[in-house]
């Protein structure tokens, strides 16, 4: 006797279905416009003199997260410069820079982490 295959029908919300929810890649790639999902959000990333050249210097540039690498990475050299010429106030007591490191430290964890491919801590 034959086995009788039947079609496979899929109602709205069931079986395979997807869809990738990037939002960075919906504002800032070339195609953002072509994006059709059930939810179609826009995100505000807050008030900008001007926005097109904002959305230029993040998708052609870099993102945030480089620009503020390359601004640590300056402010950390700036700060072991100035330590040892600055001889009547020791810098690493300052509230703000003791924050600065301190968040560098963290900072620093997150990347070692993820170096080792986000095995151990």
């Amino acid at each position: 006797m034959a086995r009788l295959q039947l079609p496979v029908f899929n109602a709205p919300f069931s079986g395979d279905v997807s869809q990738t929810i990037n939002p960075w890649t919906w504002i800032f790639s070339p195609g953002a416009g072509s994006q059709v999902g059930l939810f179609n959000l826009s995100i505000d990333l807050g008030p900008s003199t001007n926005p097109e050249v904002e959305k230029d210097i993040l998708s052609g540039v870099a993102s945030y997260g480089k620009q503020l690498g390359r601004v640590e990475d300056a402010l950390r050299l700036v700060i072991a410069t100035l330590e040892p010429m600055v001889a009547d106030r020791k810098l690493s007591d300052d509230k703000a820079i003791i924050a600065f490191k301190a968040l560098m430290y963290e900072i620093d964890n997150v990347k070692e982490h993820h170096s080792r491919g986000g095995k151990g801590k």
